[in-house]
């Protein structure tokens, strides 16, 4: 069964975390794996943001090919889609409107970017190893969206929609493909109707589905009298 690589990148975008697989300085021969979040750059590459002293930063250094799988949700379900994406794992000068959105994704890192150990890696895929679900499975080459934004554009985009969300919802990020917003906390993917215009037909898109979102209640909160 044919599998679009569009489902790889929407499981890299809806997910914070995955398990790096890395070749082994310290024991030669053995695979290392290691919990490392991550945030997908515009054209749904895993970039990480990862400290010098880290063993998985080390091994990269000495040999770049890496695998990250990656499962939707929580736990090990085998009924929910997976992947294991193939690729080299290499240190990546991000421009300021990119850590920017690194930060937007991930507020968390802005602490270990002033630390001045951590740097960013990004992943160039290469090879993707599919799961979607019983019969759906597959290798895929690497493809990129057909039209990227580039950061700045997105980063006009999710200025002007945020003045537009109901309270409780944030606008973190933009593709073609879906619209990423921070519910109550949590970082949600809405699908988007496709659009063959530029940014002001996307950002139209967009709009149109931020009144009907809604923040949940706040602890304690009742609707009963």
């Amino acid at each position: 069964m044919k599998i679009d690589y569009a489902e790889v990148r929407a499981l890299l975008r809806q997910s914070r975390s995955g398990a790096l697989g890395t070749h082994s300085v310290a024991m030669p021969g053995f695979p290392f794996v290691s919990a490392v979040p991550f945030v997908s750059d515009a054209s749904g590459r895993p970039v990480f943001l990862i400290s010098g002293l880290a063993e998985h930063t080390r091994n990269l250094l000495a040999d770049p090919r890496a695998s990250l799988l990656v499962t939707e949700g929580d736990g090990i379900n085998l009924a929910q889609a997976r992947l294991t994406l193939l690729g080299r794992v290499q240190p990546v000068d991000l421009d300021e409107a990119s850590r920017q959105r690194y930060v937007r994704y991930s507020p968390e890192s802005a602490l270990y970017l002033e630390l001045g150990d951590f740097r960013f890696f990004r992943l160039e895929p290469d090879k993707a190893r599919f799961v979607g679900g019983f019969g759906r499975m597959g290798w895929l080459a690497a493809e990129a969206p057909a039209a990227a934004l580039d950061p700045d554009t997105e980063a006009g985009l999710v200025a002007r929609l945020e003045c537009q969300v109901p309270p409780g919802v944030a606008v973190v990020g933009i593709d073609r493909e879906g619209l990423d917003v921070r519910i109550g906390g949590v970082l949600r993917r809405l699908a988007l109707p496709p659009t063959d215009g530029g940014a002001a037909a996307l950002e139209a898109a967009a709009a149109a589905i931020l009144p009907g979102l809604e923040a949940p209640p706040a602890a304690g909160d009742s609707n009963l009298a």
